[in-house]
């Protein structure tokens, strides 16, 4: 396969200054068909509907479990390991599908622009993506994070928060013409993703808050990730389960 990888930015979509994540993305997904075409729309539909019935939620660490440890290397290749964050406090764990997908940035800035309070809360924040540490280190300077974003190539770590999936086989060829060659990305020969989450993890290593949507055009709210912290700072007992609305 051709490396056909585009860089292309969308800066000029992204919201200046403060915004609402919600609203944000729901701009963007409002515009996709007409973005892409309503094909590529209803296939990327199909795509959902077919993995939201596979119900990986049910595999995925629940609120008082234990959040699987692991290490990583960030955009710099330096290893870093969820152990070694929680030594200083609690940590937001964000799954995010990669540098190419528009959703992707607009929740990294979503954080960053609440990293300030997240870091008067004791608590550290890292992002995770399957794509290799110079992608990571793109996608940290065109969104200026301030925060660890670290390379899960091949997955395992995805996996074992049962987030990792296989793009359909209809779709990859979208996503090729799209930029979007998911292998060369991420450094593999596989099409995989991982599904964006979000995870709070409590520095005895219980997860105090989880959301996961099959839906790649959602994301967790950062105010319902500040609820979970200070929540877990103030009591032990595990914090209310969030996934998707109606779930």
């Amino acid at each position: 396969m051709s490396d056909t990888r585009s860089y292309a930015r969308f800066d000029e979509h992204y919201p200046d200054g403060p915004f609402d994540l919600a609203a944000a993305l729901a701009m963007f997904r409002n515009g996709r068909d007409a973005a892409l075409g309503t094909e590529v729309g209803q296939l990327m539909d199909r795509a959902t509907a077919e993995l939201d019935a596979q119900r990986l939620a049910d595999h995925m660490p629940s609120v008082g479990d234990p959040a699987p440890m692991f290490t990583l290397p960030n955009a710099t290749g330096r290893a870093v390991s969820l152990g070694q964050l929680l030594a200083s406090g609690p940590v937001v764990l964000t799954f995010y599908r990669g540098l190419w997908c528009p959703y992707c940035n607009l929740a990294q800035r979503a954080l960053q622009q609440h990293l300030p309070e997240i870091t008067e809360l004791g608590a550290s924040l890292a992002a995770i993506s399957l794509q290799g540490p110079d992608d990571s280190l793109t996608m940290a300077e065109r969104n200026n994070l301030e925060f660890e974003v670290l390379s899960d190539v091949g997955g395992t770590v995805s996996k074992s928060y049962g987030l990792l999936f296989t793009l359909p086989r209809y779709l990859r060829e979208t996503y090729e013409k799209m930029g979007h060659p998911l292998p060369a990305f991420n450094g593999t020969e596989d099409w995989t993703l991982p599904i964006p989450a979000a995870f709070v993890v409590d520095r005895a290593g219980v997860v105090r808050f989880r959301f996961a949507d099959p839906d790649y055009t959602r994301r967790a709210d950062p105010a319902d990730v500040l609820a979970a912290l200070r929540s877990s700072a103030t009591s032990p007992r595990p914090g209310s389960q969030l996934d998707r609305p109606g779930d």
